[in-house]
Parts: structure tokens; sequence; C-alpha cells
């Protein structure tokens, strides 16, 4: 079996497992609250099952659809996805959730566009980048457009608003810009403009404000702002080293607020101890570095920026979500990828690692067609 082969295989092996993880951890974590909100406590585990069959087959389509096509039409797939953006604020499309106009509801099932804008900016910066780089170093002839596209769509998606998203957006575009030839003396420019207008951002809202004061210090509002912060550190301190034991959580008994989402590693810990969250944290070490093999290997460098784009996405997230749960950062509504809640979200990464493996696979027949 040649190594691109191995590479596609492992790739898949630890996307489907960190995806059946989180199966299984988001019942134990979400069937005390399924049943008070819904009287079934397998409520979000059969959902969550739906969106993995979903998944799954997007995967396979994404592992096997011509990437030349994808390239060609990027430009239109993130016009559509700069529109949803807008269509979900119109009162009466859009849905109001948790304070937040992110979703499109139908049939009772619920989508977010921006999740969907994620994915179609790394594929056009992709081929953006690919196209201009060997001219990317005139920073703001070539690269500017390009970040002001993604600032674009960062503005829209802050107006629903979600400033998570839009934070993982921005910094995997950064990332992939700076693959690109582009001097880094022009981003520390950049930089003392964008720490002035993030600081904008954050005390252009009351609730940002009080995140911060929450993160600083969470019991100087215990039952308010620091609530999350606090049970979910009272979750995994407990858990020790080996944990309580699986589906024995105490914090899920409704101290902590809708555990199967941003939280839900605080109750795996919980559950499993240390040893079983730092396993899965090897586990997402393992995928991500497993990805940038496949960037480094390719020649293609619209493949190359796609893969490395994928995987800057995937490790932004966990770091924000991890760093959030043991209050190393500021609540950000971050989800942790393949295994938090979520059917666009898992649907969205399933696609992404689909495309990956149709890369890896992609390098092998051209190798075969050569020999």
């Amino acid at each position: 079996m040649r190594n691109e082969t191995k590479l596609a295989l492992i790739i898949t092996f630890l996307t489907f497992i960190l995806s059946i993880i989180g199966i299984v951890s988001i019942y134990s974590s979400s069937s005390i609250w399924a049943q008070y909100l819904y009287n079934d406590k397998f409520y979000y585990l059969k959902r969550q099952i739906i969106f993995f069959i979903i998944g799954i087959f997007v995967f396979v389509i994404a592992s096997k659809i011509n990437l030349e096509k994808i390239k060609k039409h990027s430009f239109l797939w993130l016009v559509i996805s700069y529109l949803l953006l807008i269509l979900v604020l119109i009162p009466g499309l859009g849905t109001l959730r948790n304070g937040s106009r992110s979703w499109f509801v139908i049939g009772g099932i619920g989508f977010q566009p921006a999740e969907i804008f994620k994915v179609t900016m790394i594929i056009y910066a992709s081929y953006y980048l690919e196209k201009n780089y060997k001219t990317s170093h005139y920073f703001f002839r070539k690269i500017g457009p390009l970040l002001f596209l993604s600032l674009l769509g960062f503005g829209i998606i802050m107006l629903q608003p979600d400033f998570g998203t839009g934070i993982v957006m921005i910094g995997t575009i950064v990332i992939l810009t700076l693959i690109s030839k582009v001097s880094l003396k022009n981003y520390f420019k950049i930089g003392i403009m964008a720490v002035g207008a993030l600081l904008v951002i954050i005390l252009s809202e009351p609730y940002r404000i009080e995140r911060i004061y929450a993160f600083v210090d969470p019991w100087s509002d215990p039952l308010g702002s620091g609530f999350q912060t606090i049970q979910g550190l009272l979750a995994i301190g407990p858990g020790g080293v080996l944990g309580l034991g699986w589906d024995h959580s105490i914090q899920k008994h409704y101290f902590l607020p809708e555990p199967q989402t941003d939280f839900i590693f605080a109750i795996i810990c919980e559950e499993i101890g240390f040893i079983g969250g730092a396993l899965i944290i090897l586990t997402f070490g393992l995928l991500i570095s497993y990805v940038l093999k496949v960037a480094m290997k390719t020649s293609n460098k619209f493949e190359m920026f796609l893969s490395f784009g994928i995987a800057a996405l995937i490790s932004i997230q966990v770091v924000i979500n991890l760093g959030v749960v043991v209050g190393l950062l500021p609540v950000t509504g971050i989800t942790l990828p393949f295994i938090s809640y979520g059917g666009t979200s898992l649907i969205i990464l399933l696609f992404l690692m689909g495309l990956v493996v149709n890369i890896a696979k992609r390098r092998d027949v051209i190798e075969n067609s050569n020999c």
C-alpha cells in the first residue's frame, strides 16, 4: 500500500474516531437536560447520529469530488455564502437563538450560514493565494483584497453577533497568508490596528465586557457571567486521573448549562479523567499532524493551501475551546470539533476532512499515472 493511501486511511480513521467519541460523549453529557427539556434522554443523541450519517455521505462525496471544479467555482460559492450571511439577519428568515440571529431553521433542523462561510472562505483563499503566489510579497496590492473579503465577512458575522466564529475565520485566513511570500513586518503594522479594533468590538457590547471580567475573576460574579467557567472547572477538578466513570458526571445534573456544546470537554474530563482527556487531545494532535503531512506532500499550491487552511481551522477551534474550558481564555462560544453537539459543524468538518482525503488520494493517482 502506497504511503499516500495509508495517509488517507489514517486521516479517515482518526476523523471517525473523534466523531464517534463525540456521539458517545453527547449522550452522556446531554441525557439529563434532554429528559428535562424534551422528555427524551436520547433527543440530542438521535439527532447527532442523523447528522453523522449525513456527514458520512458528505465525506465520501468530498473525497471523490473534482477539486478543479471546486477551485473554478470558489468565488461563486463565496458570494452565495455572503448572501446567506445577510439573509439570516432578516427577522422571519433567520432564527434568534441565545441572543444571536445566526440560524436558518427548516423543518425543525437548523444550520448556521457562518459555518458554511468559513469553508467557502478557506477554499476561495486557497485559490486566490495559488493564483497570486509568485506576487504575494506585494502585500497591500495582492493580499489586501483577500483580507478585505475576510474582514467584510467578519463584519457581517458580527452583526448576528457571533464573535467566536468570526475570530476562527480571520485567524485561519491570516495563517494561510503567512504561508505565502508575505513579509511578517506587514503584520506588525496590521496587528496594532487589529488589537485596537478588537478592543472596540469588545467594548461595544456589555456582555463581552462581562466575559472579560469573568475570565479575570469568575468568582466576582459566580451566579452570572462567571457561572459557566466555574461549573466547568468544578467538573474537571473532581475527575482526577481516571474520572468518575462514564455517564457518572455530577455537573451535567443542571449545574453546567447545555453541557453537550461548548463545555463538553469538561464533562469528558469529569467522567474519564485526565488520561481520557489527554488521549482525546493526542488524537486531535495526530489528526492535525497528518493533515499537515498531506499539505507538505502535495506539489499543487491550491491543495497545499487548502490542507493548511483545514489544519489551521481545526487547530484554532481546539485551542480556543480547550482554553475556555480550563479557564485560560474568555468564553467565546466555540465548539470542540467533531465532539460538541451541532449538525452544521459536524457535517462541514466531515466535508473538509473528505477534501483532505481527496487530496491525498489524488496525489496517489497522479503518481501512479506517471509510473
